[in-house]
C-alpha cells in the first residue's frame, strides 16, 4: 500500500508541476527556446522531466497514389524522419503496424507544439496528403527507456 501511495504521489506531483510549467511557458514564448524541463525528486533520486511532443501520423485524405508514387513517397518519408532523428529532433519513432487510423508516431524533442507541427507538416507524405498529423505534449523523465 505504501508503494502505491508513493507512486500516486509521484504522478500527482508530475501533473501539478507540468501544469505550472505549461502556464509559465505560455507567458514566455521565444523562437530560440529550448524544451521545457523541471527537476523532480522521487524516492531519493533527482530526475529531470522534459516536455516532448508526440506526433501521431494518421491516415490522410489522399491515399490514391499509384504503387510507384506511394513507394517513392514512403522512401522520402523515411529519409525525412531519419534526418530529424540524426539531428536529435526525433527521439523515438515507428509505425503502429495494425493498419488502423494511426499509422505511426514520433516523439519530438523541440521547444513548442508549433515547432513540432511545422516539422511534422514538412514530411513528404503529409504534404502529399497520405498522412495527417496530430500533436500532443508529453512529459517524460530525460533518459528514460522503454522497459
Amino acid at each position: 500500500m505504501e508503494t502505491l501511495m508513493k507512486k500516486l504521489t509521484f504522478f500527482a506531483g508530475i501533473f501539478l508541476a507540468a501544469g505550472v510549467m505549461s502556464e509559465l511557458s505560455a507567458q514566455d514564448s521565444d523562437s530560440t527556446a529550448v524544451p521545457e524541463t523541471f527537476v523532480y525528486e522521487w524516492a531519493g533520486e533527482e530526475m529531470t522531466m522534459q516536455k516532448y511532443f508526440i506526433v501521431f501520423l494518421k491516415s490522410g485524405e489522399n491515399r490514391s497514389q499509384s504503387q510507384e508514387e506511394a513507394m517513392r513517397l514512403q522512401q522520402e518519408h523515411l529519409n525525412y524522419l531519419g534526418s530529424l532523428y540524426e539531428d536529435g529532433i526525433i527521439v523515438l519513432n515507428g509505425p503502429t503496424g495494425d493498419g488502423g487510423e494511426i499509422r505511426g508516431f514520433s516523439v519530438y524533442s523541440v521547444a513548442t507544439l508549433e515547432e513540432a507541427e511545422k516539422l511534422a507538416s514538412e514530411d513528404p507524405m503529409v504534404q502529399a496528403g497520405m498522412l495527417q498529423v496530430e500533436v500532443k505534449p508529453w512529459w517524460l523523465a530525460k533518459g528514460s527507456v522503454v522497459k
